[in-house]
């Protein structure tokens, strides 16, 4: 698989509004999708006038999921969330994702996207030291995905869930830039195949 990673254009969102109702998406997701609500949630970064990015993830020119990736730093009411549970480091980012073509699900696409907007998240945000991401624990698929993308398990406790049928258990997961301190993620990553 080779990904490339290209920010969420308007005429995407067609595309992104049948995965959202895909029910492994929507499932985690619980996301609107009439296109006033894909126009309020992710226009502004579509046109530049909210922090974060929506990426379309390509693999092979052909796309198949969405990553979102933002500092947490410009969202201070998420950012709370994860102080409560874990250190956040001043220049750390988050991420979510999803795999939207669900003949695609459970052959490593999720865990292989994951790894690539790390390295593009490396590559491409050299402010950028640590990535947190926050998993519904029921949510498993993901967070496993998560641990073979090299990302450790650093705590857990309640957040708002994205969708209100979940309980707010989470687990907060961390990766470090390589050679910054995170030279466990780095082992980690190396480790996994």
């Amino acid at each position: 698989m080779t990904f490339i990673f290209r920010p969420l254009r308007r005429d995407d969102f067609p595309l992104l509004r049948g995965w959202l109702q895909h029910p492994h998406v929507a499932r985690w997701w619980n996301h609107e999708t009439e296109p006033g609500d894909l126009e309020r949630d992710f226009g502004g970064t579509a046109d530049g006038s909210e922090p974060g990015e929506d990426l379309l993830a390509l693999d092979d020119g052909v796309p198949v999921g969405l990553v979102q990736r933002s500092r947490l730093a410009d969202f201070p009411d998420y950012l709370e969330e994860f102080a409560v549970l874990t250190e956040v480091p001043p220049n750390a980012v988050t991420i979510d994702y999803l795999v939207g073509d669900p003949g695609r699900v459970g052959r490593g696409l999720g865990t292989a996207m994951i790894r690539a907007v790390v390295a593009d998240t490396w590559a491409t945000q050299p402010g950028a030291d640590t990535i947190l991401v926050a998993v519904v624990a029921a949510n498993t698929a993901s967070w496993r995905a998560l641990e073979k993308a090299g990302f450790r398990r650093v705590a857990e406790g309640r957040m708002e869930p994205d969708n209100p049928v979940d309980d707010p258990l989470h687990y907060v997961y961390r990766q470090d830039r390589p050679g910054d301190g995170g030279e466990a993620a780095a082992a980690a990553v190396t480790g996994s195949g």
